[in-house]
């Protein structure tokens, strides 16, 4: 009777622990500033494309979708090479899914969908060869980008109490890393 007791007021203190004062739901959030600042230091990022092209990716300006559970990331673009006889610019419009990656802690982009990828004043050719990279160049810039790492501190009283991050939702308010029960070993 006791240990059940001892059981209910612990989880009872571990969702309110988890719950914050800012937030209703039990969780740790993540504010688009925090991702902003994660994806900057890992850009700009340079692609070839089949020796034709190269393309230098500049840092994400991010946007929270939550209606689909998704972030979309613009990213100004360089486009240089073999086939453009000066230097142009462009976008480069992507809509992403998140993944936690247990190993290392991270959250990460996937399921990238290309809404664009432009190069302003491209001829009819390398246009074309562009879209037909689209995708590919999605998953080479994009995909698997550590978008935020969580620290051992941020974890602690969420392993002591059993739980790991279960599920990520995207919020107004920025990510909500969600936790459940951890599997006994």
């Amino acid at each position: 009777m006791h240990r059940r007791r001892f059981l209910n007021n612990a989880g009872t203190a571990a969702l309110a622990l988890l719950a914050g004062c800012a937030s209703a739901e039990p969780g740790y959030t993540i504010s688009l500033q925090q991702l902003q600042q994660a994806l900057a230091e890992r850009f700009p990022r340079s692609y070839p494309l089949a020796g034709l092209l190269d393309l230098e990716l500049q840092t994400p300006r991010l946007t929270l979708l939550p209606e689909s559970n998704r972030l979309n990331a613009v990213l100004d673009l360089a486009a240089t090479g073999p086939l453009l006889a000066q230097r142009h610019g462009g976008l480069f419009d992507v809509d992403f899914g998140l993944r936690y990656e247990p190993t290392d802690r991270s959250i990460r982009a996937h399921q990238l969908h290309v809404n664009a990828l432009r190069v302003d004043g491209l001829r009819p050719q390398a246009a074309a060869l562009l879209q037909r990279y689209g995708q590919q160049l999605a998953d080479q810039s994009l995909r698997e980008v550590v978008l935020h790492r969580l620290r051992d501190k941020d974890l602690a009283s969420v392993h002591a109490l059993g739980l790991q991050p279960e599920a990520i939702s995207v919020t107004p308010r920025g990510l909500l890393l969600r936790f459940g029960a951890r599997p006994l070993p």
